[in-house]
This record gives structure tokens, C-alpha cells and sequence, in this order.
């Protein structure tokens, strides 16, 4: 297998074709990482949420990242990490904000489930409120993985 860097571009377009990642954040120098449903969108990921653990850590600290894998096989693959800044996007000031994530994020697959039904697990409140943030991307790397040519 051969190992190559991709460029800003194929990271960008990693992140435009998934929408599953996984999340890091860290509080008091323990890291926590959380499977996420998000939308990418020029320079920022959006996301939607319930308050929760990882809320309140990026709350305190808003540095992020957010991780994405293709897997074909074992030998063909590609991640991408991306660095970046927590923003909540609260009402009322943020409100064409969360209309525009909510537009990208329906466009996906089981965009709400991961936030809403896990939350309606550990609640009998069944108006549990949604919470819309974004990331906005610092830095972006990311990796190709190829099998290696039998001539």
C-alpha cells in the first residue's frame, strides 16, 4: 500500500461527499470524541446537537476537530481531519444561520438521529431542543491510501 497527502481540495471534497465524522474535543487535558452527523458548507461544518457532554466541553473549549474516513478496503482509503473553532449558532441572533444548516443538514441521510434519539433514550421529555453549531475549519489535512501496483 502506498500512503499519499491529499491537497486542500480533495480534503474539501472528502468533506462535502460524507457526512459522518467523528468529533474531538478536550476539557481539562482529557480528550472526548463522539460519532457526529454534519453538512460542509464553504468553510464550516454544521451540525446539529443536544446539550449534552460535548456541548458543555466545547463551551469551555472551543477548539476542535473533526475526523472523516472513506474506507474501501484496507489498503484503499481516505481521512481527513480538520481542525477548527466551536460556534453555537443560538436563537434569535443566529437565525439565518440555522435556517441555512438545517437546509444543508436535510439534505442528508438520518441528518437528526443521532442527536435527537440518543437524547430521547436518556429523557422522558420528548421536546427535547435541538441546538445547531458550526466549526469553522482552521486547517485541513488528510491522507489517500492505495494498494500498491502488481505489474
Amino acid at each position: 500500500m502506498t500512503i499519499d497527502e491529499l491537497n486542500e481540495k480533495e480534503c474539501r471534497d472528502v468533506l462535502a461527499r460524507t457526512s459522518l465524522g467523528r468529533l474531538g474535543c478536550s476539557r481539562e487535558n482529557q480528550p472526548y470524541i463522539i460519532p457526529i452527523y454534519f453538512a460542509y458548507d464553504a468553510n464550516y461544518l454544521y451540525v446539529l446537537s443536544t446539550l449534552g457532554q460535548k456541548i458543555e466541553w466545547m463551551r469551555e473549549n472551543p477548539k476542535v476537530c473533526v475526523q472523516v474516513d472513506e474506507v474501501t478496503s484496507n489498503s484503499n482509503w481516505v481521512s481527513v481531519i480538520a481542525n477548527g473553532t466551536f460556534h453555537e449558532l443560538p436563537e434569535p441572533q443566529y437565525a439565518s444561520e440555522r435556517a441555512h444548516a438545517r437546509k444543508l443538514l436535510q439534505a442528508r441521510h438520518h441528518w437528526w438521529l443521532n442527536a435527537m434519539a440518543e437524547r430521547r433514550t436518556k429523557s422522558e421529555d420528548l421536546a427535547v431542543e435541538p441546538l445547531f453549531f458550526r466549526i469553522q475549519i482552521e486547517s485541513i489535512s488528510g491522507l489517500r491510501g492505495t494498494p500498491e501496483r502488481s505489474d
